[in-house]
């Protein structure tokens, strides 16, 4: 498919307005001139690449799309600077900018020069993404080499056509440096998303879709006129503030052993069934993984979604990994530059524990996520839905406001865990549950949940409060001056596991 075909695919008719200007012809090589000559001739096009601006879905939105056909969608100098021009064209607009990457990587023709140019191409997207505008990339078969490894991957969402070869190295040139062959799946697209290195993999027929449904979340904002929350803040820490008209003191005390069996029946409400009927829209991304991650317009406000779904009934759970929780510090590092709120949803059996895992540093994943949550300056909103066993529940917690469901729980380590290194054997799982404080009622007085939601026999009954009591705190915060949001989440970490004894820190 040739960049003007691709375009015709996704924009609104009539829509594309070129902001593409002459390319100069001259160059010293007579070689070049006569391959960029036939280039031109052949594709129609002055350079492998078109710029613009058109209405997708009716959104405005600004684009790059390469062309393969010239010269292998190689990027020159010439090249790079419509690229960036483009990118700056789109933040001086404040455009959503698309990208369209088909490409052998930077032109080998212009040596230095034009791999040099990916420092300037990406220095314009870093400003782009840094006035808090969407860029999204669509990496199409194949995009390797200097376009991989700079502009091309750097979207707020990295989509993938299927088959696609991506990489850094190209298989001819691998075996000349190597002397062995590249293995044929290594650089697909669909071996980089089995490993979270993608968002999604989009069909081009199904393109448009995918992109219209993106926008319409990333560019989202309330409708006027939505009625102010009840919450007035002052000196009232944030954790002394109900999110919604059910208080904490009215939820009955539960047994933690209870609890901790009932978070674990097969037929408890998930994070994907929570999400689904919370979200006017949600727009899940790829990942064969106990991570869900995705978009979500809740209220008329653009979310950015990070949560942990068991697998069905009958189903082996799969393992919170260490790639897992470098895609949520992405994510989270995201909703920072979108001016997105954050929200997390906490239900797993804990972090991997395997040698792999080790290797892989879940450890050091699980700290890098608690400094990043921590230090996250947009909104950010955490349900505990069901088990919360160990670093990989902790690691999603840090937020501005936690809700609860009654029934959930957090532990250091599972009960029969604690068990084990306690009394050296499981049986006393029971005790352990109801001696360490786990419930969603003992972690209130703990200072990390503002809010127990009741449940009943009927999960409906607790999904629809749990989507209430969602879409109320996310208005509530999103109503907080910047500097007092944050003042108050650090006094709330300060005060996180109960009151200390001794003298105040001077």
């Amino acid at each position: 498919m040739t960049a003007r075909q691709l375009l015709d695919l996704l924009v609104d008719p009539g829509t594309f307005h070129s902001w593409d200007e002459p390319v100069a012809a001259d160059h010293p090589d007579p070689d070049y001139r006569d391959a960029l000559a036939r280039a031109r001739e052949r594709t129609g096009l002055d350079e492998a690449v078109l710029t613009g601006r058109a209405l997708l879905d009716g959104r405005p939105v600004a684009l790059v799309a390469c062309e393969f056909g010239f010269l292998g969608g190689s990027i020159g100098v010439a090249t790079a600077e419509r690229i960036t021009r483009a990118v700056e064209r789109a933040t001086a607009e404040r455009l959503p900018l698309l990208a369209l990457p088909v490409s052998g990587g930077t032109r080998m023709q212009e040596g230095s020069a034009a791999f040099l140019c990916m420092v300037r191409v990406t220095a314009a997207v870093h400003a782009h993404r840094g006035a808090g505008l969407p860029y999204l990339t669509y990496l199409r078969n194949p995009t390797m080499g200097g376009v991989f490894a700079s502009w091309g991957t750097l979207g707020h969402l990295v989509l993938a056509e299927p088959g696609a070869r991506l990489g850094f190295l190209g298989p001819r040139v691998y075996e000349e440096l190597r002397g062995e062959p590249l293995p044929p799946t290594v650089q697909r697209a669909e071996t980089l998303a089995a490993h979270g290195r993608l968002d999604a993999i989009v069909p081009p027929e199904r393109l448009r879709t995918f992109l219209a449904r993106a926008l319409a979340i990333l560019t989202a904002r309330p409708a006027p006129g939505t009625p102010p929350s009840s919450l007035r803040v002052s000196d009232t820490p944030v954790t002394d503030v109900p999110v919604s008209d059910t208080p904490v003191t009215d939820v009955p005390v539960t047994d933690a052993w209870e609890s901790v069996l009932l978070s674990r029946r097969p037929d408890r409400l998930s994070a994907l069934e929570l999400l689904h009927h919370t979200a006017e829209s949600f727009l899940p991304l790829d990942g064969d993984s106990a991570l869900v991650r995705g978009l979500a317009l809740i209220g008329g406000r653009p979310v950015m979604v990070v949560a942990q779904q068991r697998q069905g009934p009958g189903l082996p759970q799969l393992p919170f990994t260490a790639a897992d929780l470098r895609a949520v510090r992405r994510q989270a590092q995201i909703a920072e530059e979108l001016g997105l709120p954050l929200l997390t949803v906490v239900d797993t059996t804990g972090a991997e524990l395997s040698v792999a895992a080790e290797l892989d540093g879940v450890a050091l994943e699980i700290a890098h996520c608690l400094t990043t949550l921590v230090g996250l300056r947009t909104p950010v909103l955490a349900v505990l839905l069901g088990q919360g066993s160990g670093g990989g529940a902790l690691a999603l917690l840090p937020a501005d406001r936690v809700i609860a469901a009654q029934h959930a729980w957090l532990a250091p380590l599972p009960p029969e865990g604690a068990s084990a290194i306690v009394h050296r054997d499981g049986e006393h799982a029971p005790q352990l549950a109801r001696a360490q404080g786990i419930t969603a009622t003992d972690l209130t007085t703990a200072g990390l949940v503002d809010l127990v939601v009741p449940e009943s026999a009927d999960p409906a009954d607790l999904r629809d409060r749990l989507a209430a009591a969602v879409t109320t705190a996310l208005a509530e915060l999103a109503e907080l001056p910047y500097a007092e949001r944050l003042a108050a989440r650090a006094a709330r970490n300060r005060r996180l596991g109960g009151p200390t004894s001794g003298a105040n820190p001077s």
